[in-house]
């Protein structure tokens, strides 16, 4: 219980430090976590957040084109 309660608080401690972001794309996997819920969601943000970024992307090409 006590090693799971240090982990957490170092992700929330990342998440804090580095930037929400920054911290599940960039920082680490965390793999030292053994918590499935925990990457459940995590690999999920990261989906969602690629697609955003993703979208976003198309959405720019696709108006500046049509400005063309």
């Amino acid at each position: 219980m006590e090693e799971e309660k240090e982990k957490i608080e170092m992700v929330l401690y990342r998440m804090e430090n580095e930037g929400f972001h920054y911290c599940f794309k960039h920082y680490s996997n965390f793999s030292d976590i053994k918590d499935e819920k925990f990457h459940k969601l995590r690999k999920e943000y990261l989906k969602v957040s690629k697609e955003l970024e993703d979208y976003l992307n198309d959405r720019w090409e696709i108006l500046n084109y049509e400005e063309e």
